[in-house]
């Protein structure tokens, strides 16, 4: 499996590309996309950067790892391909952004139209064996997209990153908070939300304001 990923980011990770945890993790990928199936589509583990390029991100929102569900994962968090029965998490999204905005809620969805306007929506591992929530984790994922997160803290400035839940809230020690807006709440998934620590938080809209306040282009949530 030969990593594709978009230019934009290749001199940035270079490095990362070298390490020996890294051909270790692509050996431990490629074998168990050989041996099973595994999720999303080997074209699409680096969706999430083919679609929001180093320069142009803008907002980052953390993920845990892929659906593991058939035709589900397009490798970017929290989203499903087209015509894909929305899962809950992403459900309770789309009713905070329903609810803050005022806007319809989405028949897609696929959060390609997000990606493209420079919302980097990376999780932390970036495969799963289909059926086996966090079946790769601990292979060398998370030392790779920590180093993403590091290496978008460090090279660009003013970024919303946006934490949902105790994993994500976690990635705030590789962020430097002096040089971006860091916004944290509750997780999505029903668990979290029902208990009151999801809706309501206002990100969308906090995150429109700050771009707002840059003078860039807010997101059509």
């Amino acid at each position: 499996m030969d990593v594709k990923i978009h230019e934009s980011w290749k001199e940035h990770l270079k490095q990362e590309f070298q390490q020996p945890y890294f051909h270790s993790l692509i050996d431990f990928v490629r074998g168990e996309y050989t041996s099973g199936t595994c999720y999303p589509k080997g074209k699409d583990i680096f969706a999430a950067f083919d679609h929001c390029h180093f320069m142009a991100t803008k907002v980052v929102i953390i993920g845990q790892d892929p659906y593991h569900g058939p035709n589900q994962a397009n490798g970017l968090c929290f989203s499903v391909k087209d015509d894909i029965p929305h899962p809950p998490s992403l459900i309770n999204i789309f009713k905070e952004i329903q609810n803050e905005l005022g806007v319809s809620y989405p028949e897609s969805g696929n959060l390609e139209r997000w990606a493209k306007q420079g919302v980097l929506l990376l999780n932390a591992t970036l495969t799963v064996r289909a059926h086996q929530a966090g079946s790769h984790q601990k292979k060398g994922w998370e030392q790779f997209t920590d180093a993403v997160i590091k290496k978008l803290s460090d090279e660009r400035e003013d970024l919303i990153f946006l934490l949902w839940g105790g994993f994500a809230k976690k990635k705030s020690r590789l962020i430097d908070s002096d040089k971006h807006q860091v916004l944290t709440s509750g997780h999505p998934s029903p668990l979290s939300a029902n208990r009151g620590y999801w809706f309501g938080n206002g990100h969308f809209s906090q995150a429109n304001e700050i771009l707002n306040l840059l003078e860039k282009e807010p997101i059509s949530w």
